[in-house]
């Protein structure tokens, strides 16, 4: 993977980050401000995902934009909002991240193709 499409790929989590903590405060405190703010950073994270789908393909942008985000909104949710999750839904969490990694790198393991 480039330079670029790694930029973008940090770009658009930073986005979606930005985004997440914006509509979590909206959810807390609704407000027409901070709707039309979190419409906008998805918006931008969407556009970066456009380009970064130009780049690498549907299938690799979006698997690796689906963990990334995983990860880091449940990180922002965890230790920032300190919101909590019962075993299954970690157990879950952990799944999820596991199926996307497959999902991704698989093609890079099959075999004789």
């Amino acid at each position: 993977m480039s330079v670029s499409a790694l930029l973008q790929l940090a770009a658009s989590t930073a986005a979606f980050i930005l985004a997440a903590a914006a509509a979590k405060n909206w959810a807390v405190s609704p407000g027409i401000g901070k709707l039309v703010l979190t419409l906008a950073l998805y918006t931008v994270g969407n556009l970066i995902i456009l380009k970064l789908v130009r780049g690498i393909g549907l299938g690799v942008a979006l698997s690796l934009s689906t963990v990334i985000q995983l990860l880091a909104v449940n990180a922002l949710a965890f230790f920032y909002f300190e919101e909590k999750v019962n075993a299954l839904q970690s157990i879950g969490i952990a799944c999820a991240v596991v199926a996307v990694a497959l999902i991704t790198l698989g093609p890079y393991f099959a075999s004789g193709r």
